[in-house]
């Protein structure tokens, strides 16, 4: 007699067994399938048909069970391997633990209260545990890989902690596979003066393993890599081109000269553009002469009136030699077509031409020439651009300016901070902090991006008196947030006893956006936590005894 099959028991209950009673066994009248007790199917529904239901199921879950066949039995997994680097302390090992139990608040724009945001301060932990060369413990792996998962900000420093165990976890875990695309699979790179295996894993890797296998020769043998790159450069595919020219950023030299030229007339525009951006950072190449001569031939010297004027005559074609070094012709949308050339033209030529062609003059003597015809915005940005690019702190300095002049004087917000990135950190510092005492912080927090962590003194005292001067003044508290945030993972946490003062509420003023006063301090108190909590991490990770 064969039973009422999985099917039917599931549709019965989905539907409900008034509207689907329970088929009779086959073989049977209707009635026999009823249990003892019940109507006959013209009776309606039994009082306790469900509990048939129920029973039904149990016994075909029974029967299902008894009539698996054993599955053969999978190989066991590779053991772990083996991760030297020495054990976390064990407080340190509990801190960890709590980081990553906390996850970001969904509550939206919200009041944060007094509690830090452990989420933001993770980041920091792993980058010191990784500076002390401490190995992750092995019950944290998941949730630190979970964590990388969800972050991508995280995954350098969640991977380098992790460590091999890490790696060999990932592979059983398909939600874990992006470990093994951003660490060369897991797989242990062949010595760089393997020839055999390097040649190898060119050939047949994953690209994240040839990634990682091209900066490792680099870093041994430049010239090396370079021919491993030029074997298969024809055959890859566009965007492989493209991350494999942007690894040569690192180490650039002129030897790599002649393969970049070569990488100019690339079918992929992208490929091509980086070509053309790296080339312009060598500036004794080929290339950067050429972008030399045509930049000369557009910007020059009027001595014609009382004082020496730069003229500018932008460029009234983009020939096919200047779209093969790079230029793109087609303008974005509300740009002339002149000025986009003129700019790509300036910003590719090597700055050391300016001081010739300008009269001899410095960085700081060209940038305070005046420009004819409204094109200095255009020639300033183009230099600003360049002096990034190259590198060149002098140029930086000089189109900086003084961090106390008006900040629609100067090169723009997004421009100084590349600008700033340039300079040495306690430099860079010292400017910001003198430009937020000027000008305040409403303009500050992409400069205090580009700041050393934790923060110089003279910068951290210029981020909290402004903070404070704002909350004197009865200035809208939310508008402070982000900064409010980065002084929270960046001031120095030295300063917590200091800021202590600042944790008191204030008497609201008649001016005053409503509700500031007991906003601000909730924000000074999670600072002050947020700088206690730092200090005692960093107390946590210390080695014994030093």
């Amino acid at each position: 007699m064969t039973t009422t099959t999985w099917e039917d028991l599931v549709t019965s209950a989905l539907l409900g067994t008034d509207r689907r009673p329970l088929p009779a066994p086959a073989g049977l009248p209707a009635e026999a399938g009823a249990p003892p007790g019940t109507g006959g199917p013209g009776d309606g529904p039994p009082a306790d048909a469900p509990v048939a239901l129920l029973d039904a199921a149990a016994v075909q879950t029974v029967r299902r069970r008894a009539g698996l066949v054993p599955a053969a039995a999978a190989p066991l997994p590779r053991p772990a391997p083996r991760d030297g680097r020495p054990p976390l302390p064990e407080a340190a090992a509990r801190r960890l633990a709590q980081l990553l139990a906390d996850r970001p608040s969904a509550g939206g724009g919200g009041r944060r209260g007094t509690a830090p945001d452990l989420t933001e301060l993770l980041p920091q932990w792993l980058a010191a545990a990784n500076a002390y060369g401490y190995r992750a413990p092995a019950p944290a792996l998941p949730a630190l890989l979970d964590a990388a998962r969800a972050r991508t900000d995280l995954r350098p420093q969640a991977l380098a902690f992790g460590g091999p165990r890490a790696l060999w976890l990932a592979a059983f875990n398909p939600e874990w596979r992006f470990a093994l695309r951003g660490a060369a699979g897991g797989a242990a790179l062949p010595a760089p003066d393997d020839a055999e295996g390097v040649r190898r894993l060119w050939e047949e890797g994953l690209f994240a393993e040839r990634v990682a296998l091209l900066a490792a020769v680099r870093a041994h043998d430049p010239a090396a890599a370079l021919d491993l790159l030029a074997s298969t450069w024809a055959t890859e595919r566009a965007e492989d081109r493209l991350m494999f020219l942007d690894s040569l950023r690192t180490g650039l030299s002129d030897a790599d000269e002649e393969f970049l030229e070569r990488a100019l007339p690339d079918r992929s525009r992208n490929v091509r553009s980086t070509a053309a951006e790296l080339l312009s950072a060598l500036p004794g190449s080929a290339f950067a002469a050429r972008m030399a001569a045509r930049a000369a031939s557009c910007v020059g010297l009027d001595h014609t009136g009382r004082q020496a004027t730069i003229t500018v005559e932008a460029p009234h074609e983009c020939d096919a030699e200047m779209q093969r070094d790079g230029v793109v012709p087609q303008p974005p949308s509300g740009r002339g077509r002149r000025s986009w050339w003129l700019g790509q033209l300036v910003e590719a030529a090597p700055l050391g031409l300016w001081r010739e062609r300008l009269g001899g003059r410095t960085p700081e003597e060209i940038v305070a020439l005046p420009v004819a015809d409204d094109w200095r915005d255009e020639l300033h940005a183009a230099w600003c651009r360049a002096a990034v690019r190259q590198r060149d702190a002098a140029w930086s300095r000089a189109l900086l300016g003084p961090a106390s002049a008006p900040p629609a004087s100067g090169p723009g917000v997004s421009s100084a901070a590349a600008l700033l990135s340039t300079l040495p950190h306690e430099e860079r510092a010292e400017w910001v902090a003198a430009f937020i005492a000027a000008h305040g912080l409403s303009e500050a927090f992409q400069l205090l991006g580009v700041c050393a962590v934790p923060w110089s003194g003279a910068l951290g005292r210029a981020v909290v008196d402004a903070l404070d001067i704002a909350r004197e003044a009865g200035s809208y508290p939310w508008s402070f947030s982000g900064v409010m945030g980065l002084a929270e993972r960046c001031l120095d946490p030295r300063e917590a006893d200091r800021l202590e003062v600042l944790t008191a509420a204030t008497d609201e003023g008649e001016d005053a956006a409503p509700g500031a006063g007991g906003y601000w301090a909730e924000a000074f108190q999670r600072l002050v936590a947020t700088l206690r909590l730092r200090a005692a991490m960093r107390t946590e990770l210390a080695p014994p005894g030093s």
